[in-house]
């Protein structure tokens, strides 16, 4: 009789499953079709640096001009390889392209994600959402799906996820910030580090050897120097101060495009030096936080209580001391909340919603009222003033998290 009844009840389940399952995939496809259109019809034109930028960057690879081989790059080299391969169908069909390939990385992470916890799948897709098309619209968008993977698949294989990690900070390096975090908190950590070192070799040998055969110099660190002479872009946390005295007719201070990086960037009395002092900042900013990732090691505290606080304490801080402030940054959120939201479950509950608010934020910054942004706008003014204050209560919670980081209770 008990067999009977738990083969009835399993047969009552399975549709349940299945329902849970197809609701689930369905609101990734509805998700992503919403994201496409904003991206395609809605206010504002967050298509550019796909559809100028990036293809202009494939176009010229095709002509032998390579961005990261013959020229320097803003990015890591490895960014070439979503790049062109979205021109695999040629220029016209390169948006198309770019778009199928970025939905398929978040299809294969959305499925590693439910394997996982279906309720967590749910919080990515409301993230989405919230932020916009601009979830799909950078070379970020490939980064990310990738993160999330690696990050999930640390407890079972370690190394791959460690190596997905490599491989991702080599295509933008805001990965590093995991990579960073699994070195201090797993007992593996040289281990990882060796393989960290050897992929990394290998890009920079490989890419190093392909510039010296076609007669140029060596431009696969040139990345590090393009990001490093920046100025202070408008939507930084950094910039708030003199986006304040714009806002308010304070002479002498502007906002102005800089044509060799393509962004906007605010200038004014103290703005140079400030932009020379935010990378060493964003550097003692990051130590300090792996300093209190070590601290929380050393007192015994286990791998996965360590990983997901200490990876959401370096990301954010990689926003919030950044003079740079693109919104697709907010996208770098999802990873280490999810995992911590896999791992810890309701305990992550307020970092879960922290993250759809800057989403949401940051989707009504860019791109519909980026205009009001670009001329100052007091209310958009206050907009991201409000964003940019909420990372640092972000950054606030991982850090007390990480003072006192907790086993992973879904471990």
């Amino acid at each position: 009789m008990r067999i009977h009844d738990e083969t009835r009840s399993a047969a009552r389940t399975r549709p349940v499953l299945r329902h849970s399952l197809n609701t689930l995939w369905s609101a990734f496809a509805l998700v992503h079709v919403l994201l496409i259109l904003l991206a395609l019809f809605g206010a504002g034109y967050a298509l550019g640096d796909v559809e100028i930028v990036y293809r202009g960057w494939a176009a010229n690879a095709a002509a032998g001009s390579i961005v990261g081989v013959t020229d320097n790059f803003v990015y890591p080299i490895l960014a070439l390889v979503p790049i062109l391969g979205a021109f695999a169908f040629g220029g016209p069909a390169y948006l198309t392209t770019w778009l199928v390939l970025v939905s398929g990385l978040n299809a294969a992470a959305f499925w590693v994600l439910v394997r996982s916890r279906r309720t967590v799948a749910w919080w990515w897709l409301a993230f989405l959402a919230m932020l916009g098309p601009i979830a799909l619209l950078r070379i970020d968008a490939v980064t990310v799906p990738l993160c999330i993977v690696a990050l999930l698949w640390l407890r079972r294989r370690p190394f791959w996820g460690a190596a997905l990690l490599t491989i991702a900070t080599w295509i933008k390096i805001w990965p590093v910030a995991a990579l960073a975090a699994l070195f201090v908190a797993s007992k593996r950590r040289w281990r990882m580090l060796m393989l960290a070192a050897a992929i990394s070799a290998t890009v920079i040998g490989v890419a190093g050897a392909f510039s010296l055969s076609r007669g140029s110099g060596i431009h696969v660190l040139s990345f590090v120097a393009e990001q490093a002479n920046r100025g202070i872009q408008i939507e930084s946390p950094v910039a708030v101060p003199w986006l304040w005295q714009i806002a308010l007719d304070v002479p002498g201070s502007f906002i102005y495009y800089d044509r060799e990086i393509l962004t906007f960037q605010v200038a004014g009395a103290g703005a140079t030096a400030m932009s020379a002092l935010m990378t060493p900042l964003l550097a003692l900013a990051a130590a300090a936080v792996l300093l209190l990732g070590l601290r929380a090691q050393l007192r015994g505290a286990g791998t996965f209580a360590v990983l997901p606080a200490l990876t959401l304490a370096l990301t954010v801080t990689l926003i919030a001391f950044n003079k740079v402030g693109s919104p697709q940054f907010i996208s770098w959120l999802a990873a280490p909340i999810i995992l911590g939201l896999v791992l810890n479950g309701r305990v992550w509950r307020t970092p879960a919603l922290l993250g759809l608010a800057l989403a949401a934020l940051t989707q009504l910054v860019y791109p519909y009222l980026y205009d009001w942004v670009l001329s100052a706008h007091p209310l958009m003014v206050l907009v991201l003033t409000v964003r940019n204050l909420l990372e640092f209560v972000l950054l606030g919670w991982a850090l007390r998290a990480l003072y006192r980081p907790t086993s992973g209770a879904f471990l």
